[in-house]
């Protein structure tokens, strides 16, 4: 019988490898929205085989998918019981929106000079969109929104840190719309944001950006240090 070459090898390999890192996406961004949209609670467990039958795949996308979860701080791995769903916490939002502020005021600050018109545009139909959209899509949308407007700045870690840090901020977002009077304070400020970036105000953008994350996440510490 004839050996298969090593070259063959390494394709079937890598071949493997992508399925397996395109399981652990789906996987990831399932689990994710199980979590944000809170269908999976605080301190619910994952177990790894339940999941491989759920999503008809074997354990090892599971683990990666965990293990991004986990760096994501939307789970945690404790000794003899294995992952389960992180609490919610005052500290943990306020360490988010800490670093939200910090991470998405440098990414407007770089991509202002570059953002098109059409870019802002664009902006404000995701807006536009965002105010007359279920609870349910308010964290989609408002992701998006931030996103269109960074995008410019063309640093591809910033924007994946920016990423990660408002998947995490989403989870909160849930509380914000769905207790408090959020959403239309939000919408003022986005518009103002919005305006500032038409008149390439760096000063003012930056100035409203600061003052709408920092806000939103001391009204989030608040109603959870409340609870």
């Amino acid at each position: 019988m004839k050996r298969p070459s090593a070259v063959m090898a390494h394709q079937d390999e890598s071949a493997s490898q992508g399925r397996h890192g395109e399981q652990a996406l789906e996987i990831l961004q399932t689990l994710r929205e199980d979590i944000i949209s809170g269908r999976l609670t605080a301190g619910s467990l994952l177990r790894q085989q339940l999941l491989a039958e759920r999503f008809g795949v074997s354990r090892m996308p599971v683990r990666e998918a965990l293990y991004r979860l986990e760096a994501e701080g939307f789970i945690a791995f404790t000794p003899n019981k294995g992952a389960t769903v992180a609490p919610v916490s005052a500290e943990d939002v306020r360490e988010i929106y800490e670093m939200r502020s910090a991470a998405e005021t440098l990414a407007l600050r770089l991509a202002l000079p570059e953002l098109t018109n059409a870019q802002i545009g664009r902006a404000e139909d995701l807006q536009a969109e965002m105010e007359t959209a279920p609870v349910g899509e308010f964290g989609k949308l408002n992701a998006a929104f931030h996103q269109t407007l960074y995008q410019p700045c063309a640093r591809p870690r910033l924007l994946a840190h920016v990423e990660n840090l408002s998947n995490a901020a989403d989870r909160y977002l849930r509380v914000a719309i769905g207790t408090l009077d959020y959403a239309e304070k939000s919408h003022r400020e986005h518009r103002t944001l919005l305006e500032a970036c038409r008149r390439r105000d760096e000063a003012d953008a930056v100035g409203c950006l600061m003052q709408h994350i920092e806000e939103g996440g001391q009204t989030l510490y608040r109603r959870l240090t409340e609870l």
